[in-house]
């Protein structure tokens, strides 16, 4: 009768696992809201006598790094991480939801023909700025959201299946990104009357909603965890209760003073580094990816975003394979390595001029979707080796702000890069060379590869154990 008091909700399996999958349908369709319109991209700089918005490259780079501007420069993932670990996951995690459905709501006005204005805000066209303004508040919303999914993981999956957890919330989560990219511009067709794009958007909008009140579901669960590890806290000393303590305790035992640990952890800032030149090269891409597509590899529209698709696809099946391998055998490191190396190449063939046959591209894009299964796979299961799980809130916070950075600035660049370098007006038409901008995404790759490096060579002197398998033997024994 004791046993069975004291054991934690999460010591059930289908508990721990019912409770990912709710908080990866909310992630699930975040993702989707994020790439929309990315496969929208050519629609968007059309000009509106042939169907488009006509913005141009430049004003689609402003609003794709427009999701990370409020939490680069107002610091709110920053602040994020310190709710989370101040008010727990519960709280945090139905804020964000919150500023995900508000921001895109309001995207979705400003490219709907409820938007007529044509007025002209710092420079740019007051619907790209408007769209921004959406896009940014939900970024807000998306970025706390995923600490928060992170570490809702980690209290749920520590000593159990975590990177096999993390994995697959990163599988599910990418779903939402490939039904992004595969079809949002046949839902865009299909809804003429509401415009060229907003009838994706909607449908985005409609999604999240339904995400948010997932989340809900889930915040019924966390409580009886709660319950649950304090009622095994006041029924058994021995160290699985203290475990239960620790974790219990976790929230409201995060003291600021506890930042210091954080920022002097040299491990914590090469997996922060590491995560900021990955992720540039790959989300920034998948920004510009369909109209690449179309432009040097002459997909016809219609299919272009089917392409980029298999990128997460990929991903759906090989983030947790490579999560379970790394919960087994370990070798969290040298998975980074292996990742990054592979962007670096991806990026190096993408950038070749004289290479444009489709197949080439779809090889090459299934290249890419193992790399970006890799590191995630490796590098989100490898913090809580590093960085105890009371601070851990504010150790995803810091890592989510410095990769906002790059995914706020990188499509901003990009989208310079391509309208001042890369455009060239002909008789014919308008011609792109993708060289440049593709140089540039590799250039992340390399550096990546090398940081990837200088992490494992520092994991075998400071013993993080990132090379060490993550299911702790004594629950292999209990499982059994």
């Amino acid at each position: 009768m004791t046993e069975t008091i004291q054991k934690k909700l999460n010591s059930s399996r289908v508990a721990r696992w019912s409770a990912l999958i709710i908080v990866s349908f909310t992630m699930m369709c975040a993702y989707f809201v994020t790439d929309v319109m990315a496969p929208l991209e050519d629609m968007l700089t059309l000009s509106r006598a042939e169907g488009g918005l006509g913005w141009t490259s430049t004003e689609y780079g402003f609003f794709s790094g427009a999701y990370g501007y409020i939490n680069v420069f107002l610091l709110m993932l920053f602040f994020g991480g310190l709710i989370l670990d101040k008010c727990g996951v519960r709280f945090t995690g139905v804020m964000a939801t919150g500023f995900m459905v508000a921001g895109a709501a309001l995207k979705w006005f400003a490219v709907s023909p409820f938007y007529t204005s044509e007025a002209i805000w710092f420079g740019y066209h007051s619907q790209v700025i408007l769209a921004s303004l959406g896009f940014a508040i939900y970024g807000m919303g998306a970025e706390i959201a995923g600490i928060t999914v992170t570490k809702i993981i980690a209290k749920w999956f520590t000593g159990y299946e975590l990177a096999l957890a993390m994995g697959l919330q990163v599988a599910l989560a990418r779903i939402g990104t490939a039904m992004a990219l595969g079809f949002s511009l046949p839902v865009a067709q299909s809804m003429p009357a509401l415009g060229p794009v907003s009838g994706a958007v909607l449908v985005g909008v409609i999604g999240l909603f339904a995400g948010f009140i997932s989340f809900m579901v889930f915040c019924v669960m966390d409580k009886k965890l709660d319950t649950s590890i304090a009622m095994a806290k006041e029924m058994d000393k021995s160290e699985d209760s203290e475990n239960a303590e620790e974790t219990a305790e976790a929230e409201e035992g995060f003291k600021f003073s506890d930042l210091k640990l954080i920022v002097t952890n040299k491990g914590f800032w090469l997996i922060t580094i590491l995560c900021l030149l990955f992720y540039s090269g790959v989300f920034p891409f998948l920004k510009f990816a369909t109209k690449l597509m179309i432009y040097k590899y002459s997909v016809d529209p219609d299919w272009a975003g089917k392409i980029p698709m298999l990128l997460p696809f990929g991903t759906i099946l090989l983030t947790p394979l490579f999560g379970s391998i790394y919960d087994k055998r370990g070798k969290g490191a040298t998975l980074m390595v292996i990742g990054s190396i592979m962007l670096a190449i991806v990026h190096i063939l993408f950038a070749v001029p004289f290479i444009t046959s489709a197949w080439f591209a779809i090889v090459v894009m299934l290249i890419l979707g193992v790399a970006f299964s890799l590191v995630p796979s490796a590098m989100w299961p490898s913090v809580p080796k590093i960085i105890p799980q009371k601070q851990l809130g504010s150790a995803y916070a810091i890592i989510f702000y410095i990769q906002n950075i790059g995914l706020s600035m990188v499509p901003v660049l990009i989208g310079r890069v391509i309208d001042n370098y890369a455009t060239k007006t002909t008789p014919t038409g308008v011609v792109y060379d993708y060289t440049l901008p593709m140089s540039i995404f590799a250039l992340f790759g390399v550096v990546s590869f090398f940081v990837a490096l200088y992490l494992r060579s520092t994991d075998r002197k400071n013993k993080y154990g990132l090379e060490e398998p993550n299911i702790e033997e004594k629950e292999n024994a209990e499982s059994k």
